[in-house]
C-alpha cells in the first residue's frame, strides 16, 4: 500500500524523479567536467587541427564522428560542447557534434541492440549521423551568409604546424601528477558552473512533468501515425530524460508501439528541443538565435526521418 496520502503523491514522485534523474546523470556530469578541465591543457590549435577546418563538409564530418564514437550521455555532452566552442571549434562543428552525441555512445548502443535488434540500432545510428551532417552544413551556410554570427574564438592552424611534432613534443616530459589533477578539477568546475544551474533546472523541469505524465503512456498513445509522430515530438520536448532514461522508453514504442520511426523521434527530438541543452547553447554562443536554430533545422528532418521509418 502507498503509505502516504494520494494529495501528497505528486509531490513524492517530484521527488523521486529529481534524486532518480541525479543518479543517473551524476556520472556523465562527473566525466564532463573532468574533460572540459583537461581540454583546457590543450592548446586551440590542436583542436583545429584534430576536428579540421569548421567552413569545410570534411571539418563538419569529423564533428559528427568524434560525437558518435564519444561515450558521454547527453548531460555531459552539451559541457564539452561549450569547451570545444571556446576553444575554437566552428558553430556548424559543435552543433553537428550535438546532435550526434547524446545517445550513440557505445554502452547505449549495446542496450539498443538488446531491446530493438540489430538492424533498427543501426538505422537509428546512420539516420542520427545524416541529421547531424546536414544540420552542420546548414549552419556552415548560415554562418557564411552572415545570418548566425560565427565563433569569435576561431584562430587559423600557424603556418607549418604539426599536429604530431606538436605532441610528441608536448608529453615527452609528461608525468600526471597529484597537483595535475587538481588543476584539472578545478579548471572544469570553473567553466562548468555556469552551465550546471541550467541542467539542474531542467531536471526539476522534467521531475515536475514526469510526476503527471507517466512514461507508460508514449507506447499506448503513440502509434505509427502521423498524430501519432507529432504527440511524441511533443511528449519528448515535454518530457526531458536522460540518454539512459529515454532509450527503454524508445524501444518500447518500436516493441509494443509497432512505431520505429516515433522511437527514432522521441530519442532525436529530445535531444534537439532539450529546454537545458538550448539554454547552454545560449550561455556560450551569447546568442538566442543560435539557441533556436537547433530546433528548426533538426526537427523537420528528424520528423521525415520518423515517417519514413514507420513505413
Amino acid at each position: 500500500a502507498y503509505p502516504f496520502a494520494p494529495a501528497v503523491r505528486p509531490l513524492h514522485d517530484f521527488a523521486y524523479g529529481v534524486a532518480e534523474m541525479l543518479g543517473a546523470m551524476w556520472w556523465g556530469v562527473a566525466l564532463g567536467i573532468f574533460f572540459v578541465g583537461l581540454m583546457h591543457k590543450i592548446p586551440k590549435a590542436w583542436f583545429t587541427a584534430i576536428l579540421g577546418r569548421g567552413d569545410r563538409t570534411g571539418g563538419i564530418a569529423r564533428a559528427v564522428t568524434a560525437g558518435v564514437f564519444l561515450d558521454l550521455c547527453s548531460h555531459g555532452i552539451v559541457l564539452i560542447a561549450a569547451k570545444m566552442y571556446e576553444r575554437g571549434a566552428s558553430l556548424a562543428q559543435v552543433m553537428a557534434f550535438l546532435v550526434a552525441s547524446p545517445w550513440n555512445s557505445l554502452s547505449l548502443t549495446m542496450i539498443l541492440i538488446a531491446l530493438i535488434g540489430l538492424k533498427w540500432t543501426l538505422v537509428y545510428i546512420a539516420a542520427s549521423a545524416l541529421v547531424a551532417f546536414v544540420t552542420g552544413v546548414i549552419m556552415m551556410r548560415l554562418v557564411k551568409g552572415g545570418v548566425l554570427p560565427a565563433n569569435p574564438h576561431t584562430a587559423p592552424v600557424p603556418e607549418g604546424f604539426s599536429l604530431r611534432a606538436e605532441m610528441k613534443e608536448h608529453l615527452r616530459g609528461f608525468r600526471p601528477t597529484p597537483g595535475f589533477f587538481r588543476d584539472v578539477f578545478r579548471n572544469g568546475m570553473g567553466e562548468a558552473r555556469m552551465l550546471l544551474r541550467w541542467l539542474l533546472l531542467g531536471v526539476v523541469i522534467a521531475a515536475a512533468i514526469r510526476a503527471f505524465i507517466p512514461p507508460e503512456i508514449f507506447a499506448d498513445w503513440f502509434g505509427p501515425s502521423l498524430i501519432g509522430l507529432l504527440a511524441t515530438l511533443v511528449a519528448a520536448t515535454g518530457v526531458e530524460v536522460c540518454s539512459e532514461g529515454s532509450v527503454p522508453i524508445a524501444s518500447e514504442l518500436v516493441n509494443r508501439a509497432a512505431a520505429p520511426g516515433n522511437g527514432f523521434v522521441f530519442l532525436m527530438a529530445g535531444v534537439s528541443t532539450d529546454y537545458t541543452e538550448i539554454m547552454v547553447i545560449r550561455e556560450f554562443s551569447k546568442s538566442w538565435k543560435v539557441a533556436l536554430f537547433l530546433p528548426l533545422i533538426t526537427v523537420p528532418q528528424i520528423l521525415v526521418l520518423g515517417w519514413l521509418m514507420n513505413f
